[in-house]
């Protein structure tokens, strides 16, 4: 473990070591009254690090002899620059990182521009910091890193306001058509063999239900044109433990859905928890007869209404602006990147990456443009593979 560094005004100190069984440990106990998106999670952490045994790192600022704020991240290798981002890469979305939410008026921005001056010197291999994707507020309260200069990401993030319960969401979002809709679903699927919404209880209907999202996203991801980012098998054996090991809890963090039609899953979904908001991390329709019938709409239907029931205030689509999103979201939420450079390259692939981000934005938020971006993708299936990052 690096040795303390005092904060500008003397009372934080910050500490960075490799994320060991020990470290693992202190921040588990920290998390149990913190604040944390789910992608911060010890749970996430510990699978995540179990599986792909990535190079990373656990960074701490305390205050008075206790933490108020850490951040657990990754060490990745791009080119000639080292990056360290968030855990869990592309697949950590929503990112807020762990804080005591009763003392965060105590974290300023120089102690927490004396938490990476740590993260330099332990590691000082490291080019840039890039914490992408950031919550600008997790349930009212203020992300204390966006006190440091940021930009907003280049993708928006949807959400759906529960207030007023499911009648009250459906009379915002053409509730007639939507139930309607519905039913005629619900009669296809009944003419085909019969159906049924599952939550994954065992670890078998985990594992069952995850089996089949991967073959669906593969072959989604094959036909668009776009790089596999659920491929990797230790990526796939992360998911598998995390959301079994979620089970083991009263009220799981991660929950599985999925839609069976006919004896086969035609839609699945994977979701987290993160204060009030209900998560979608994930999603996938089976793309064979029953394609047409819109089993994801019919699967994302029964679980707004659920989220309403269980007393969330927010569905949370996620990142991705989808017109399938757009039917029930009247929140548009735009998360925040921040990049600390540690070194003159550092500084260099910061301005790099702001511009590319910037790029990214333009063509995203350009309709035309990125209707034939898309249309390229597809035209190009095949051949290498491309991710959103390229």
């Amino acid at each position: 473990m690096t040795s303390p560094r005092a904060a500008g005004d003397g009372l934080a100190m910050a500490s960075v070591s490799p994320i060991s069984d020990e470290a693992q440990a202190a921040y588990s106990a920290f998390c149990r009254t913190a604040l944390f998106a789910p992608a911060q999670s010890p749970q996430w952490v510990r699978h995540w690090n179990e599986q792909i045994r990535p190079d990373a790192i656990l960074a701490t600022l305390a205050a008075g002899g206790r933490p108020v704020l850490s951040l657990a991240i990754e060490i990745e290798r791009h080119g000639p620059f080292r990056i360290a981002r968030f855990m869990g890469g592309r697949h950590a979305n929503g990112n807020f990182a762990a804080v005591d939410p009763a003392r965060l008026d105590e974290i300023t921005c120089s102690q927490i521009r004396t938490l990476f001056d740590a993260i330099a010197a332990a590691r000082p291999d490291i080019d840039v910091v890039a914490l992408q994707r950031l919550l600008p507020d997790f349930d009212g309260t203020a992300n204390p890193l966006a006190k440091l200069p940021s930009f907003p990401s280049p993708n928006l993030s949807l959400a759906v306001d529960l207030d007023g319960g499911f009648e009250a969401v459906l009379s915002r979002m053409s509730g007639k058509r939507k139930k309607k809709k519905h039913r005629s679903q619900t009669r296809k699927f009944e003419a085909a063999g019969g159906f049924r919404r599952i939550q994954a209880r065992t670890p078998e209907e985990v594992h069952s239900l995850l089996y089949a999202f991967f073959a669906m996203k593969e072959f989604r991801f094959r036909r668009m044109g776009i790089a596999n980012v659920f491929g990797d098998p230790q990526v796939r054996i992360f998911f598998h433990k995390l959301f079994a090991e979620a089970l083991k809890e009263s009220e799981p963090p991660f929950l599985l859905h999925g839609l069976e039609v006919a004896g086969k899953l035609r839609a699945v979904t994977g979701s987290s928890v993160g204060g009030r908001r209900l998560i979608c991390e994930f999603g996938a329709i089976s793309e064979d007869d029953l394609a047409h019938a819109s089993p994801g709409d019919f699967l994302f239907f029964e679980n707004i209404a659920e989220a309403c029931r269980n007393g969330f205030s927010v569905y949370d689509f996620s990142v991705g602006d989808e017109p399938y999103k757009r039917q029930w979201c009247d929140i548009e939420m735009k998360h925040l990147d921040v990049l600390v450079p540690l070194t003159l390259k550092g500084r260099m692939l910061a301005s790099g990456l702001r511009g590319n981000a910037g790029i990214k934005a333009f063509i995203k938020n350009s309709p035309k443009i990125w209707s034939l971006t898309k249309a390229l993708r597809r035209k190009t299936a095949g051949k290498r593979p491309t991710s959103d990052e390229d």
